[in-house]
């Protein structure tokens, strides 16, 4: 086998779908092709496939019956457990959309599941594959900013559209699994907890609801600062309402160094530090030369090595070393912060771990809106 079909299941809205950032960073991989497209809504897929030239299918159970060899799943959170599952049991590879699922109990079903079946199964965590982050992961690990004290980041996207829609699954609570938290800091977390190499000990998260005027939706704004079980801490905010486009910064301190990402310049990364490495330098600042290109341009690549690299992993018969258990562990980092910001205090993993095994964390997203700020401001 030379290379891999893969069938789309969801194709999500109009309006900042995965499907597009997949498609451009994928178009020029002879080993991935896209052959056969099924969505709920049956109009949208046709329309989709007529573009695309793929072939659609009036169920799910009928695209799994086909020749396709993995499917790439781009549906709505709260679905990602259930379609996975039956991917599996019809042995297919499977590339899910992040995040995981919007419950432990949902990885777990997920990770028992495709290990049963024996199939290949990746989060499309693609910050991963961001070329900016592998090389700050490698940075660090070569000791270029020394020991690791401190790690801050942020994300912004316009999605206001969205989460003021009531017919919108995002940022519902049961749905989506919550808002801005669950639905961007799935990226964080998971860049963290890579980078530092790392598990979070404690949380304290603030939700608000800055814009979003419907009572149904969780918060469109997150404030989350995180300890680690090494005493790094860590800031994240996370916002769906910015009037601009899709960016994020991520800053890296250490005891020899400073390291500062920009997902908005040409050239991402600029390095502080008294260690020589390969990077132009002015000012005292290092400017390794990174593939990079501001939004949408970093989607396409990243989405396209993730793509890639999943691929391979199949045409190779090798396990993801972005596993099922890293991806869970940052839907556990939600949680956590989820569950801080219902008890309006720090809360510690062993908390949400007792949660875990005695209520379900389901009973998290059940509380969530307790948990959020009404801060609406407009008219």
């Amino acid at each position: 086998m030379n290379s891999v079909k893969y069938g789309l299941v969801g194709i999500g809205n109009t309006i900042n779908s995965a499907w597009p950032y997949h498609y451009v960073g994928c178009k020029d991989n002879p080993k991935i092709e896209f052959v056969s497209v099924y969505d709920i809504n049956q109009k949208k897929a046709a329309k989709l496939a007529k573009i695309f030239k793929l072939k659609t299918f009036n169920s799910y159970e009928d695209l799994l019956e086909s020749d396709i060899d993995a499917v790439l799943i781009m549906v709505p959170h709260h679905a990602h457990e259930e379609v996975v599952i039956e991917a599996a049991k019809a042995g297919k590879h499977i590339l899910c959309e992040k995040p995981m699922a919007t419950t432990l109990e949902g990885c777990d079903k997920m990770i028992k599941a495709t290990k049963k079946a024996g199939v290949k199964f990746m989060i499309a965590e693609n910050h991963r594959f961001l070329p900016a982050h592998q090389a700050i992961h490698n940075f660090v690990n070569e000791g270029t900013i020394g020991n690791l004290f401190m790690i801050r980041s942020y994300e912004g996207v316009p999605e206001v559209h969205n989460v003021n829609n009531p017919e919108s699954w995002k940022a519902d609570p049961i749905k989506a699994g919550g808002g801005a938290l669950m639905d961007m800091g799935v990226h964080k977390f998971a860049t963290f907890n890579w980078i530092l190499n790392d598990t979070v000990d404690s949380a304290y998260c603030w939700i608000t609801k800055q814009l979003t005027k419907l009572p149904e939706k969780a918060e469109d704004n997150a404030f989350i600062f995180l300890r680690y079980t090494s005493g790094v801490i860590a800031e994240c905010v996370l916002s769906f309402t910015v009037n601009a486009p899709s960016s994020n910064q991520l800053e890296v301190y250490g005891t020899e160094g400073t390291l500062v990402e920009n997902h908005d310049w040409e050239n991402p990364i600029k390095i502080y530090t008294a260690h020589k490495i390969d990077a132009n330098k002015s000012n005292g600042w290092y400017f390794p030369k990174i593939n990079h290109g501001p939004f949408p341009t970093y989607y396409h690549i990243s989405m396209g090595n993730e793509d890639a690299y999943f691929t391979d992993c199949i045409l190779e018969d090798k396990e993801p070393e972005f596993t099922p258990e890293h991806a869970k562990e940052a839907v556990a980092t939600v949680l956590l912060a989820y569950l801080s910001a219902i008890n309006g205090r720090t809360t510690s993993m062993d908390e949400l771990l007792d949660v875990y095994k005695t209520k379900g964390t389901k009973s998290i997203l059940g509380q969530l809106r307790k948990g959020v700020q009404e801060n609406y401001i407009l008219d």
